[in-house]
């Protein structure tokens, strides 16, 4: 196994070259400085060493039923949209890294997140694991999306802001300025085909610091201050083909919009993949809670559980594999989860410390 310094360096000349000269190095340097931060922050900002890693960390996992997965799961990667309805939608609602993988995978990178997020939390690696599995086999028995505007209301009250806080969302956009190099233009037409007809013209500006996995991919928003009465903004992001294909030598092509879009999910209409462009509406009604500001409600039982049922309604859309997952899952000892999570946990600890070493 290389070691991780030379793993970086080989990501890091991959994604330049998938993204065509259009790297944005000051989100590299961002993410080199998350990583130093935490172990939970170094999980997030290296799934491509995680694809490299896990099946000599782990090697009875390549042997488990494989089924289009999330790839780059953990404690962050859930939150909320609108569908179709209008109705207020709770899941998974990252998947630049989606590729088809063993099913434990998606499973026991969550599992492994919620170990390194707060190692004294007071709730243990074999709860954390138990809560995840319970999930998720309750969601391979009964698949459905998770639609907060009825159920769920101890989510609902977690995730709504409150009036201040809206206004904030606005008031940060209102501050930003564009940057001095015009953005692409395939940027800017895949914004402007985004927009609402009539939504009028707009300048895109530039988001070089938000997500940790993402940093370094173009990423720009358009802001429209004013249509038919309110203000509306999309997001545009680069895609290049999962780290799992990078790792493992799969094959290249982007399942973003498939697993999103999935029979057991209700997506948001406005969440779109074109070409090697996503495509996605934001407003205040697209929130996540993070570790930083809420790591108690991340690792309240509940939430490990629903997270569990989400990843079960992601690797449903095939009702083959769920059938074989489920099988799968018959034939594993009770700690099978938490024993690869923690094994998990323990290696991207020491590289997360040998890294901050290093970095000085």
């Amino acid at each position: 196994m290389k070691k991780f310094s030379q793993s970086m360096s080989d990501y890091e000349a991959w994604l330049a070259h998938e993204l065509q000269g259009e790297i944005v190095q000051e989100g590299i340097d961002e993410k080199h400085r998350k990583m130093g931060e935490e172990a939970f922050s170094f999980l997030r900002a290296t799934y491509w060493r995680w694809a490299e890693i896990i099946y000599a960390v782990r090697p009875e996992l390549a042997d488990m039923p494989q089924v289009l997965s999330i790839g780059d799961t953990h404690l962050e990667n859930f939150g909320t949209w609108r569908d179709i309805e209008g109705r207020l939608v709770w899941g998974a609602n990252d998947f630049d890294d989606a590729a088809i993988m063993p099913y434990a995978l998606d499973l026991v990178r969550l599992a492994a997140s919620a170990i390194l997020a707060q190692p004294n939390a007071g709730i243990s690696g074999q709860a954390i694991a138990k809560l995840v599995l319970a999930g998720y086999v309750r969601g391979l028995e009964h698949a459905n999306p998770i639609i907060l505007e009825r159920d769920h209301p101890w989510l609902r009250d977690k995730l709504l802001l409150l009036e201040d806080e809206r206004q904030e969302f606005w008031k940060k956009l209102d501050k930003r300025k564009p940057d001095e190099k015009p953005a692409p233009g395939r940027f800017v037409d895949a914004l402007r085909n985004a927009l609402p007809r009539g939504a009028g013209s707009f300048t895109p500006l530039p988001v070089k610091k938000k997500g940790t996995g993402s940093l370094g991919r173009p990423r720009f928003v358009a802001y429209v201050k004013e249509w038919r009465g309110g203000p509306v903004l999309r997001e545009a992001k680069a895609l290049v083909p999962s780290a799992w294909s990078l790792a493992r030598s799969g094959d290249r092509v982007i399942r973003t919009g498939v697993i999103a879009a999935g029979r057991m999910r209700s997506p948001d209409p406005h969440f779109a993949v074109s070409g090697r462009i996503l495509v996605r509406r934001l407003s205040p009604n697209s929130r996540k809670i993070e570790i930083e500001t809420d790591a108690k409600t991340l690792l309240d039982g509940a939430m490990l559980e629903l997270m569990g049922f989400e990843i079960a309604n992601c690797h449903s859309d095939d009702a083959l594999s769920a059938a074989a997952i489920h099988n799968d899952l018959h034939s594993r000892g009770e700690d099978w989860l938490y024993e690869a999570a923690r094994a998990a946990a323990e290696v991207t600890e020491k590289e997360w410390k040998d890294y901050r070493m290093s970095a000085g």
